[in-house]
């Protein structure tokens, strides 16, 4: 069986906009573009403010506890639900948390971690 895998780490602006401007490029000329999964960010800095030890333990619990719904999870980790509805927003926007909705219209949102390793990747 396959480990599901998501590198996060840190890469320099330019790097970010030259894989852009090649990505643009292959869409132009109707050429596939290579897909590179990841997250990354121009900055420790920008990583340390963004991957929280708050919202790495939401991660985790996610992954362990797998919680029905974020109001399950709140009450997991003693937090306020709109503190916590508001950092797995911002996580599921990064892709390291699928938000899926429930079958009927009031039912809960059940988040998910969708992968088994997050492996953080920084250049020196």
């Amino acid at each position: 069986m396959k480990v599901k895998r998501l590198k996060v780490g840190v890469r320099p602006l330019e790097e970010g906009l030259q894989e852009f401007g090649e990505t643009l490029k292959a869409l132009q000329t109707g050429k596939t573009p290579f897909k590179q999964r990841g997250v990354y960010f121009v900055s420790v800095e920008a990583m340390r403010r963004v991957l929280t030890p708050s919202r790495l333990t939401l991660l985790h619990l996610i992954r362990t506890r797998h919680p029905r719904s974020i109001a399950a999870l709140a009450k997991l980790i003693h937090r306020d639900f709109k503190n916590v509805h508001t950092d797995l927003k911002l996580l599921a926007d990064l892709g390291l948390v699928h938000l899926e909705p429930g079958a009927r219209m009031r039912d809960s949102v059940t988040p998910t971690v969708p992968y088994e390793r997050i492996q953080f990747e920084i250049a020196v």
